[in-house]
């Protein structure tokens, strides 16, 4: 007879919730299990619901931990418990899917028990679909970008947003980033939230050029980057207390503002975190008790196109937007602003950042040349799953020392029936070896 599958029941919120396979190691790195990853849900539930309950979330499962494969799951399983809450959204590519809308601790245990690391609300609650309540800044460096620069933007953000009367909440993204939430009234469509993100960022960029930038392209990039397309509908990011897929299970820190300069990303774990909240509790305790305006934001949005700053790019799987300029990358244009080539694409970042390890050792002296944000590391996503691409801007490399296009190493993105789920802009061609490169964002 085969043997039983093991598992340990956990009471929570009045019901007993399944842990299968407790044992099984989700972070190699630190030795964290299942059973781990559950309790320590449990341990911040309040401040995990906070973030993430209430609205609906994408599934971001890593049936095999850290370092494994992991997938994208929008739709709920079909066997679920009859206390799972779901909520049907459409997408702007016109499919629809019911997804799974944490209540309680219970439903958090329940979704750990599926190997759900992270926590991915969409920023709108489960009965009003069509309106956020929350704006959310995502603070990206650049590579090569230090946390304490990061610091001196999230303090510009800080007063920008003090400027049109908002109240900004800051957590760590849990890897090398910042994100700072604002809650709004649930006023404005998707669009407006995204166009009021947009002025903010290119607000702050002109208060501080020299370490902040709004430009979406990669190769134009340069310090901290504002994601305000992490506002287009559609887009989600990991939320407060969220684990995430690092070696040492780095977990998404909410902060009090003071708290900025003495921390580190790397002081908040899976770990440490239920301690920390167990001794002062939520730092976004009241967050809720401050939703604003987004008015002047969007007066200066409309001054900043009275000035000749139109639309930004959407991301690629979007329709083209009315007001929206050519989406195409500069190195693509018909004069190209930066000489990009393409090194590797791998279902695997790891096999893509060592085909770059050739490519350099290959081509020693330009190498020598290259800064650290000329190394473009393009996560792209598809429905189920990510692949990586791997480009080079040439742009600090001598012209005489410049390499040509080579035969992408390695050249294997899944190919089959991810292909299908990959947007037809970002979706790489039929497997050839390119006379150059491809250089969309």
């Amino acid at each position: 007879m085969p043997s039983r599958v093991e598992q340990e029941l956990l009471a929570v919120a009045g019901r007993e919730v399944a842990i299968s396979n407790p044992r099984k190691v989700l972070v190699p790195g630190t030795g964290h299990t299942k059973l781990d990853l559950a309790r320590y849900y449990l341990a911040v539930a309040d401040g995990a619901l906070r973030g993430a309950g209430g609205r609906p979330n994408v599934l971001v499962r890593y049936p095999n931990g850290v370092g494994g494969e992991f997938f994208f799951q929008k739709r709920a399983p079909e066997s679920r418990p009859p206390w799972i809450d779901v909520v049907a959204l459409q997408f702007p590519s016109g499919r629809t899917a019911e997804e799974v809308v944490p209540r309680d601790a219970a439903a958090l245990v329940w979704m750990a028990n599926l190997a759900c690391l992270e926590l991915h609300p969409h920023p709108v609650r489960a009965d009003d679909l069509d309106h956020p309540d929350e704006l959310r800044v995502d603070l990206d460096p650049v590579p090569g970008v230090e946390w304490s620069q990061i610091r001196e933007v999230a303090r510009v953000v800080r007063a920008t947003l003090a400027d049109v009367g908002l109240t900004g909440w800051p957590k760590t993204s849990g890897s090398r980033g910042m994100h700072i939430y604002v809650r709004i009234e649930r006023r404005w469509t998707f669009d407006e939230v995204r166009r009021a993100a947009l002025a903010l960022a290119r607000d702050v960029e002109r208060r501080a050029p020299a370490i902040a930038t709004s430009r979406w392209w990669k190769e134009e990039r340069h310090g901290v980057f504002l994601d305000y397309n992490q506002n287009a509908k559609d887009r989600t990011i990991a939320s407060a207390y969220s684990v995430r897929p690092t070696a040492d299970a780095r977990v998404s820190a909410p902060l009090a503002w003071d708290e900025i300069d003495a921390c580190e990303p790397g002081d908040f774990t899976l770990a440490t975190m239920p301690a920390r909240f167990a001794a002062i509790g939520d730092r976004h305790a009241a967050i809720d008790d401050h939703s604003g305006s987004l008015d002047a934001l969007l007066e200066l949005s409309k001054r900043q196109e009275a000035e000749g700053l139109g639309d930004a790019p959407w991301p690629p799987h979007y329709r083209k937007q009315a007001g929206e300029g050519p989406r195409v990358a500069p190195s693509r244009r018909r004069t190209p602003a930066h000489p990009l080539i393409e090194i590797a694409r791998a279902r695997e970042k790891a096999d893509a950042l060592a085909g770059l390890e050739r490519w350099k050792a290959r081509h020693r002296d330009a190498s020598a040349h290259l800064q650290a944000a000329d190394v473009l590391v393009d996560v792209m996503r598809g429905r189920f799953r990510t692949w990586t691409r791997i480009r080079v801007n040439l742009q600090h490399v001598p012209q005489n020392l410049r390499p040509a296009q080579e035969a992408l190493d390695p050249d294997d993105w899944g190919g089959g029936r991810e292909s299908a789920s990959i947007p037809a802009d970002s979706r790489p061609p039929t497997p050839r070896r390119p006379s150059k490169a491809r250089t969309e964002s």
